[in-house]
């Protein structure tokens, strides 16, 4: 099954892995890029003490090139959202690390199970603020330190049409509201061919199928639970 990837590259790199372990052909659209703000990261974890939280690996990326500035935060307690998350803030030294269900709801529940006290949250922008509404429900006491922001990126015509007419997907996956929202601005014509019929939107949670247009809502499919793993289990 030919799958149209739309994350990230570094992110899409590693789902094509995935999709290629699993027999299916990935084709790679990254639709949008980060842009690092390691300041801002650096700058919070000085000013803060406690737990630190993250709901995206993108934010432990910010932090790879500063190991020496890292070093003497490696041993505050991470909680992240997702197993994928988890390993890459281990992969770059932190040393008490857990891993919550998909979502930022679990996270902060997990966190004021576990932890309580002042949490450090490495955001990025924008996101949905489900961990936050939770955490603040909680009582939780969160700092936030926006450390990277999704951009778009420019999509050639030209490589639509190539994806669109010679390596047709037969599924694209959409993993968050602004991924979907570009991909329609960005492709709406070639998924207005009668070529598109019967490929599938497969969404990594109701917020994101939201923004699928009406059109083309009979082609999504919703993965039960927020994570990776249960959006590929669609295909």
């Amino acid at each position: 099954m030919r799958v149209l990837v739309t994350r990230p590259q570094h992110s899409g790199e590693r789902t094509a892995r995935r999709l290629r372990e699993l027999g299916h052909e990935p084709i790679l659209l990254p639709l949008s890029q980060p842009v690092h703000d390691a300041s801002a990261a650096l700058r919070g974890l000085n000013t803060t003490k406690g737990s630190i939280a993250i709901t995206s690996a993108e934010a432990i990326r910010v932090l790879t090139t500063h190991g020496a500035e890292l070093a003497i935060h490696l041993a505050r307690p991470v909680f992240a959202v997702g197993d994928a998350t988890a390993e890459e803030a281990r992969a770059i030294g932190f040393t008490s690390v857990t891993a919550s269900g998909g979502s930022g709801t679990e996270l902060a529940e997990m966190i004021a199970n576990e932890a309580g006290g002042p949490v450090f949250y490495l955001a990025g922008s924008p996101r949905a603020e489900t961990f936050e509404k939770r955490a603040h429900e909680l009582g939780l006491q969160i700092t936030v330190a926006e450390c990277y922001r999704m951009e778009p990126t420019s999509i050639a015509q030209q490589t639509l049409e190539v994806i669109f007419t010679h390596q047709l997907p037969h599924a694209i996956l959409l993993y968050s509201r602004q991924t979907a929202e570009i991909f329609f601005r960005t492709a709406g014509a070639q998924m207005r061919s009668s070529r598109t019929d019967g490929i599938r939107l497969l969404c990594l949670s109701k917020a994101v199928a939201e923004v699928v247009p009406v059109s083309f809502q009979g082609a999504v499919s919703i993965a039960s639970m927020p994570e990776e793993r249960s959006l590929l289990s669609l295909l």
